[in-house]
């Protein structure tokens, strides 16, 4: 987009001056956040337009993503720096003494969703567009999200997080597209005069689908798709019904908050609602797009493409069944060839109570229709299989068992491909949770590695290194990933070594400012950098990290005269307001925090911050600053990961057990160049079949483990009100379920070896550098080229020929 300086400063007084009625530099920082983001979205309007019917006229194939969560991050720099804006925008702000930095902090970072799917879901967003590939995000546009989390004396308390509170401006309310969404009541089936069988219904508790609609912008490509975010509001003819606000609430609950509490009744019954809502809405405005095509309804598939990501969005299959044979009035057989044709499935987990169940009872209930037509799937699907596998993969592949829905079985039935999110996952899904299935469809079966948009995660986050690639190696390599890997060329150069030691020691002070400022920590910018960053959850071993930690705290104290490389340990994550274990987790991280923080033969040598409230905006601070990743899960528990990729794309060094994607970054950066400790897969899946692991054993039989568990019950750690003896016993007591005791003395080398290589900078860097050029496969535009290719069949559709470039495959 052409637009100089003095074109651009004229316009924004304008914008300013219509919002607000008094000049700029009367504005606080709230109010020109709001004027410049208009004057984006202003900016942005006619190629958002412009993009829909490009579409339409080319006769497009679209796909659409549905997901519980999307974590966009703060619109304002990222679609500046999109629309090819952000120079310039920046200059004339400087120009006008205002600064975008400022201002840019006045934008909410929308919490829609938990962690590393949301923000999965948010860079294939950004990929789709930039790709020009016709891409539309489906979700629930919750009042709150995700909670905010507080630390009081060390614990998690979490309050709402009122994102919306002043507006959010990228959004459009798109009244013209709203839809009604029934739950509950009587449902029947009667035939009708032409011969129809016609659902009836009656006392229905009927809910408004209302869309609001968000521009998701290409990399200057003049593409910009939607994301839809559907509220829950009360039918205008149905007003009268509900007088007071305690009558309004079963509506206005379902989208108030993402991730209710479901360790209750009531709190699943909300969750399977909003699941329904999204879905229902969803597929009913699909449809409804689909007949501007004016082709027959049996070429859905070849004009939509319905992606499901995680089991939340599976009532997508029998949604579309429903509106296909109650609407559309087709055969079972003609609705149920389009929907398989038209659904596909993304697995993120491998742990089985993970998977969604939802009690009969409740479904049939809040969902008659629905559950009538899943039986009838489940009938059909029996009907077939018995007589080819026999009883027992039969019913253990059948949906409805002992009582429950399951949504994991529904998705995979009803949809033509089924992914994995690392060659890792993908092989245990093959060969372990969902090893029945693949006997039944192998050619369902495939991998699609998780990827991270570099436009975010080096370009804006890490302008210095984004400035540093684009003189080493050219600009090509913002449209073309690939050329990432001509950066390994200067592994030796020492100027370019030197010049990226001066942007990341420049990073790390940036970031030990914040943390003096909002934790009041002063920590030493010359110190390791040691991050984890990601949902807090046993599996992913938050523990073993803190375990170490106090390892190390008891050695330096031991022996302070000992020559140790000063540490920063920086956390951030929340962990689910019902799961004790986790909460209990932060409240030791944090106690320790406050022991080792305040002690003063401790000194620079070693600091622990963890962050509250970690998000999108915080993680872009944290990652650029990072020397270390710390990606520690038990082998075989994590899907993939993401973090990883962002981490290694800014130059950290990957401490990694070879779990999810781990196992494809060594792979093309090579061992030699990150520090791998811990079980693998196979020698996990051996330990758990021999069943003679005995946690006690270690305790008993090794110092280190014995002496840092004993400082977890014995007073060393103030401040813990049994929250050590509940990770104690965690680990002793109850044999240490995901093998923390087991990888600790592997995990306390590794970090000697971190230690030892940090001394030798040159070589620290040289690592750190082909870290950075061997990221470009995790690129999401890579991800979803794959996707579009392999699964959804469909094409880039670019204006001007600018779409990001995409070759076959990135080269390691």
């Amino acid at each position: 987009m052409d637009l100089t300086v003095n074109e651009f400063i004229e316009q924004y007084k304008k914008q300013f001056q219509s919002l607000y009625a008094y000049p700029v530099e009367e504005g606080t920082d709230e109010q020109h956040y709001s004027a410049l983001a208009q004057f984006i979205k202003n900016h942005l309007s006619t190629y958002w337009k412009d993009t829909r019917e490009r579409y339409l006229d080319n006769s497009a194939k679209q796909v659409y993503y549905f997901s519980m969560e999307f974590l966009p991050g703060r619109q304002l720099r990222n679609n500046t720096y999109n629309l090819g804006l952000l120079d310039v925008v920046k200059e004339g702000l400087d120009e006008l003494g205002l600064s975008l930095d400022t201002i840019e902090e006045a934008e909410v970072d929308p919490a829609l969703g938990n962690g590393g799917l949301g923000r999965l879901a948010s860079c294939f967003m950004d990929s789709l567009a930039s790709l020009s590939i016709p891409g539309n995000g489906n979700g629930i546009r919750y009042r709150y999200g995700l909670f905010r989390q507080k630390f009081v004396d060390g614990y998690q308390v979490e309050v709402p997080e009122n994102w919306l509170r002043n507006r959010n401006i990228w959004e459009t309310r798109n009244t013209k597209s709203t839809c009604t969404v029934r739950f509950g009541g009587n449902v029947w089936l009667e035939k009708n005069q032409q011969g129809y069988m016609e659902t009836k219904y009656e006392d229905t508790l009927n809910v408004l689908a209302v869309p609001y609609d968000t521009p998701m912008v290409g990399y200057q490509n003049n593409t910009i798709n939607n994301l839809r975010l559907w509220s829950a509001e009360i039918p205008v003819e149905e007003e009268d019904q509900y007088p007071t606000l305690e009558s309004r609430e079963p509506i206005s609950e379902i989208t108030q908050v993402l991730y209710p509490d479901d360790s209750n009744y009531e709190g699943q019954l909300l969750r399977l609602k909003q699941e329904y809502f999204m879905v229902s809405a969803g597929v009913q405005s699909i449809l409804r797009h689909f007949r501007k095509y004016n082709v027959p309804r049996k070429n859905l598939p070849d004009k939509v493409a319905i992606h499901i990501n995680d089991t939340h969005p599976a009532l997508v299959i029998p949604e579309l069944m429903r509106l296909l044979m109650d609407d559309e009035h087709l055969s079972w057989e003609q609705a149920w060839e389009i929907t398989h044709k038209t659904c596909s499935y993304t697995n993120h987990t491998i742990l089985r109570e993970a998977l969604e169940k939802w009690p009969v009872d409740m479904m049939k209930s809040l969902l008659p229709r629905i559950y009538m037509i899943i039986e009838e799937i489940n009938r059909r699907f029996v009907e077939q299989m018995l007589p080819l596998y026999g009883e027992r993969i039969t019913w253990q592949t059948a949906i409805l068992q002992n009582g429950v829905v399951n949504m994991a079985h529904l998705a995979v039935i009803g949809s033509h491909s089924v992914n994995g999110v690392a060659k890792l996952h993908t092989e245990i899904l093959m060969e372990d949770v969902l090893k029945d299935f693949f006997e039944i469809y192998p050619e369902r079966f495939n991998n699609k590695t998780n990827g991270i948009t570099q436009r975010r995660w080096i370009h804006l986050a890490n302008p210095g290194l984004t400035k540093l690639l684009d003189n080493k190696i050219g600009e090509q390599w913002k449209r073309n990933p690939s050329e990432l890997k001509v950066f390994k060329g200067f592994e030796r150069d020492k100027e370019t070594l030197e010049q990226l030691a001066a942007i990341k020691l420049k990073n790390k002070k940036e970031l030990a400012d914040y943390i003096e400022k909002v934790k009041n920590v002063k920590v030493n910018p010359e110190a390791i950098f040691d991050v984890q960053i990601k949902r807090l959850h046993a599996y992913k071993r938050q523990h073993l990290n803190v375990l170490h930690i106090l390892h190390r705290y008891l050695e330096i104290k031991r022996n302070p005269k000992a020559d140790y490389v000063p540490r920063v340990f920086i956390f951030g994550a929340k962990a689910a307001p019902s799961y004790t274990y986790a909460k209990q987790i932060i409240k030791v991280i944090n106690s320790i925090a406050d022991l080792v923080n305040n002690d003063p033969d401790i000194g620079d040598l070693l600091k622990v911050v963890f962050f509250e409230n970690y998000g999108v905006s915080l993680a872009e601070k944290i990652i650029p600053a990072a020397d270390v990743s710390e990606q520690i899960s038990l082998a075989s528990m994590e899907a993939s990961g993401t973090s990883n990729m962002k981490l290694m794309a800014n130059g950290a060094l990957t401490l990694a057990t070879l779990d999810g994607a781990n196992v494809e970054i060594k792979d093309f950066v090579g061992e030699e160049n990150l520090f791998v400790f811990g079980l693998t897969s196979k020698e996990v899946y051996e330990l758990k079949g021999r069943q003679d692991y005995n946690a006690r054993a270690l305790y008993e039989g090794q110092d280190k483990i014995h002496a840092v568990l004993n400082a977890l019950t014995d007073g060393t750690v103030p401040g813990l009100q049994g929250e050590g003896h509940a990770l104690f016993d965690s680990l002793v007591q109850y044999n240490d379920e995901y093998f923390v005791l087991k990888d600790f003395e592997s995990y306390v080398t590794a970090q000697e070896d971190i230690d030892t290589l940090y001394r030798n900078q040159p070589e620290w860097l040289r690592k750190s550098l082909l870290n950075i050029a061997a990221s470009a496969p995790f690129s999401a535009d890579y991800t979803i080229k794959r996707y579009a290719d392999d699964i959804w069949k469909v094409k880039q559709h670019s204006s001007n020929g600018f779409a990001v470039t995409i070759l076959d495959e990135p080269l390691a």
